[in-house]
């Protein structure tokens, strides 16, 4: 396997990433998200677990501005296996089925939450990485 698809199939194995957008003033936001990836492209939705609103902040940002990032992390009390990917991208809000079926996949949760909310599809123009040597 290639350093390149070592990397990928990493972050797509991780089952929690962070989701950076930024607010209208600039300000960063970040929350903690569930996520699929498919050639290139990182899924995530809201889903029907507790909030006071399907109209999340990350959505309004990402409309504002589709610039993210995603960011997958390993810790250990071995430093030395530490480890953190990034996929810097532009977000849509869409409607994808595709994207669901993903997550319905990845996550067995889905099986009991709903997920008929919005879909994020970031399509990944850079992956970062540190630690993975």
């Amino acid at each position: 396997m290639t350093e390149s698809a070592e990397l990928m199939s990493r972050f797509s194995r991780a089952s929690v990433a962070r989701l950076a957008t930024v607010t209208a003033d600039g300000a960063p936001h970040l929350v903690p998200v569930v996520f699929a990836v498919r050639e290139g492209t990182a899924y995530t939705a809201v889903d029907g677990k507790p909030k006071s609103t399907q109209q999340l902040k990350r959505l309004a940002n990402i409309a504002a501005n589709p610039r993210v990032s995603l960011l997958v992390d390993h810790y250990a009390d071995d430093w030395a296996a530490l480890w953190w990917i990034r996929a810097d991208g532009r977000a849509e809000v869409t409607d994808d089925d595709l994207g669901r079926d993903l997550l319905r996949a990845k996550y067995p949760q889905y099986q009991s939450v709903s997920l008929d909310g919005p879909v994020i599809a970031i399509e990944v123009l850079r992956w970062t990485s540190w630690g993975l040597g």
